[in-house]
């Protein structure tokens, strides 16, 4: 079977236009890309003079639009794509109110939203939140029980380590199950995904993800969970098209179901990649058009 051909949402670029926004996921839509991606955060911080140090590659000086509200419009904008958060960080949100957004989304979208979650490295965020950033893997593993619980269930009621829901319930429901994907760069987000997870998002398709795609099947072959489980890979558009093609075979024969494309220079040259130059939603569109002619039969 083909890969699922998808898209990162160029958010740190594409500006606060709304008909460049709805344009762009359009697009994608009509070319026939399967699903967008978008990554989260609420907050950008200034990286100098932090102890303990800021790691991630964004900053103060980075645009992101908030993703469930990004979908609730896309969700209008759109018939067929499907829309994942690429990932949301779930625990410096209210798992209660996550479930109630994404049970909208899923309703709006007529079952489209993929909620995928991860952990995060921006402590300034978390702490902004009024979240805890040292419990976070924790609070994320039980978190997903708590969603899953409030998405299929009339009446919860649930106490674990960090959560407390006294009889109450959520409407309305989404009428199918909300797929959870996970996203990391670690062997623990390897290993949750594997006993938790509907599917695993690698950031990137570099060699080192690729070893812990090896690592990911062994784990889900442990657990017994191969079947059906979902793996999206993200290129980099400066790959180029012999890059994206050899990439896309190499994840398929790793059992990739999906394989996906960013064509944002924010952050580029942090995560290993060259800057591509794009200066508009047009040169934007242009590149989904180029790749997924030159990878829609891989697979």
């Amino acid at each position: 079977m083909a890969l699922e051909i998808g898209a990162v949402f160029p958010t740190c670029e594409i500006g606060s236009d709304p008909a460049a926004i709805r344009d762009y996921a359009q697009a994608a839509e009509a070319l026939g890309y399967s699903h967008l991606i978008t990554y989260d955060h609420v907050l950008g911080a200034e990286h100098a003079g932090r102890e303990p140090k800021l790691m991630g590659p964004y900053t103060e000086g980075d645009a992101f639009h908030e993703p469930m509200v990004l979908y609730g419009f896309l969700a209008a904008c759109t018939k067929k794509l499907q829309l994942a958060t690429g990932v949301l960080i779930l625990p410096q949100r209210q798992t209660a109110l996550v479930a109630k957004q994404a049970a909208e989304l899923a309703l709006l979208s007529e079952g489209r939203f993929i909620l995928g979650v991860g952990s995060g490295w921006n402590w300034v965020e978390y702490e902004a939140l009024n979240e805890d950033y040292a419990s976070r893997g924790a609070r994320l593993s039980e978190q997903v029980e708590v969603l899953r619980e409030l998405w299929s269930k009339p009446l919860v009621d649930f106490e674990g380590d960090h959560h407390r829901i006294a009889r109450a319930n959520l409407l309305p429901r989404p009428t199918a199950e909300i797929p959870i994907w996970f996203g990391g760069f670690s062997e623990p987000a390897i290993r949750r995904a594997a006993r938790l997870g509907d599917g695993f998002l690698f950031g990137l398709s570099s060699p080192p993800m690729q070893r812990l795609c090896e690592t990911l099947n062994e784990a889900l072959a442990q657990n017994g969970r191969a079947e059906g489980f979902a793996i999206d890979a993200i290129t980099h558009f400066s790959a180029g098209r012999d890059g994206w093609r050899s990439q896309a075979e190499t994840w398929s024969g790793l059992g990739a179901t999906h394989f996906s494309v960013n064509s944002m220079d924010t952050a580029a040259s942090l995560l290993g990649n060259q800057p591509v130059g794009f200066k508009g939603v047009e040169d934007h569109i242009r590149g989904l058009e180029d790749f997924i002619e030159t990878v829609r039969d891989i697979g």
